[in-house]
């Protein structure tokens, strides 16, 4: 079982910046790619940065040169910066693993983001 706890969500400025933070119950260095998704209302749950344990990084062209995912392993935290926020990021935001014996997807509560114009 995996425990995964968002924070840093809240309300900012469009061009302001947030930093939110998924901690993880168990040691994330097991943790092969962990990811954060968003979803916005009415639309589908979509992927928005990954990285890998080995750091490499993936993102949502919608997000590309704003955000940015990091990880410590140490800390069993993964971090996704936010910077230049616009209205179309409004969304709560959740982290992801995919991990386990069998494999399967483990999900926090998410937490909201929202940036007013």
């Amino acid at each position: 079982q995996v425990q995964l706890v968002e924070s840093g969500g809240g309300l900012v400025q469009a061009g302001g910046s947030l930093r939110l933070s998924c901690a993880a119950s168990i040691s994330i260095f097991s943790i092969s790619t962990m990811d954060w998704y968003r979803q916005a209302p009415g639309k589908q749950r979509e992927l928005v940065a990954a990285i890998t344990s080995g750091g490499s990084t993936n993102y949502a062209d919608s997000v590309k040169g704003r955000f940015a995912i990091s990880r410590d392993n140490f800390k069993n935290t993964v971090y996704l910066q936010m910077n230049s926020l616009k209205p179309e990021d409004i969304a709560v935001y959740y982290c992801h693993a995919y991990y386990g014996l069998p494999f399967r997807d483990y999900w926090g509560q998410g937490t909201q983001v929202t940036v007013s114009s």
